[in-house]
């Protein structure tokens, strides 16, 4: 059961935020396939509307304030998408790893691949629909387009190894987000949480991978850019890179500040268990002795 009151002070503690990590992770590891891979896809679509606030705001707002009101703007996608409890890739580059951690064979590394393997797809069937659609119907006004391809240019350019470097902290922070999320069941608290944490990505020109395929699977469908540049300077780059910057900055990090604290407790547990084994023990001894005697 999640907690979500401190067992002392003000704020959740570390263990018990990673303990509401890992049971949210379990939970979801064990769902049927068909019920993770549609999570995905309708992720894959939602994730958009971060596409469509930012080209939004940067075709309403004065040219100086572009940058930062599609950057205030961009959080909308994510925030339709984990309030809504749909599935990205990127989020849970943290929640499966943590039970991996915890569980280090070779069932739970399975479910791992598994997981992730029908998040990725899900994500980026429903990123390449709704770029299509975007991009080939009159979804959006004509005189909006330009100011959705301006945005979609920015996100998808710099080649291989400048969307990947760029991935590392795009993943960083939104596996960042998934445990800080785990300390609250505030439902207002978790959306400036959202905010907080996925606007900057925007801001500082970071790629995410499943709402930056939304841009480039948009700009591909419109002839702006070749297929293929597309998947192999912005797809596989971008995903490579949050894979990097979730796990190995946020859960490897994050499991080893409370897996000391953990041992600890379980140490204690077990100290208190051996005086009561050691007096059944005699109990059951001492019975014995009466039971022989008896006889």
């Amino acid at each position: 059961m999640a907690e979500d009151r401190p067992h002392s002070g003000t704020r959740l503690s570390a263990t018990q935020i990673h303990d509401n990590v890992l049971e949210s992770a379990e939970t979801e590891m064990a769902r049927p396939a068909a019920s993770l891979l549609l999570s995905a896809l309708a992720a894959g679509l939602v994730i958009g509307f971060s596409f469509l606030a930012a080209g939004f705001a940067s075709h309403v707002a004065p040219e100086q304030y572009r940058g930062a009101a599609a950057a205030a703007a961009y959080p909308l996608g994510f925030i339709f998408v984990i309030v809504a409890r749909s599935e990205l890739f990127t989020e849970n580059t943290l929640d499966p790893v943590i039970p991996l951690l915890e569980r280090r064979n070779r069932d739970t590394f399975v479910k791992l691949v598994r997981m992730w393997a029908l998040l990725l797809i899900g994500n980026l069937v429903g990123a390449l629909i709704l770029g299509w659609v975007l991009a080939q119907t009159p979804a959006v006004p004509a005189e909006f387009r330009p100011a959705l391809m301006k945005v979609a240019a920015e996100t998808t350019s710099g080649g291989f190894g400048q969307v990947l470097y760029a991935g590392v902290f795009a993943g960083w922070l939104i596996a960042l987000l998934s445990w800080v999320l785990a300390a609250t069941v505030s439902t207002g608290a978790q959306i400036v949480l959202i905010w907080l944490c996925t606007a900057p990505i925007a801001a500082l020109h970071f790629r995410h991978s499943i709402a930056g395929s939304v841009e480039a699977f948009f700009r591909a469908a419109a002839g702006d850019a070749p297929w293929s540049s597309m998947l192999g300077s912005f797809v596989v780059p971008s995903v490579l890179g949050n894979a990097i910057g979730g796990v190995l900055l946020v859960a490897l990090l994050n499991y080893g500040q409370v897996a000391p604290d953990k041992e600890q407790e379980k140490n204690r547990v077990t100290a208190r268990t051996r005086p009561n084994e050691r007096e059944e023990s005699r109990e059951q001894g001492t019975s014995k002795n009466v039971d022989l005697g008896a006889w």
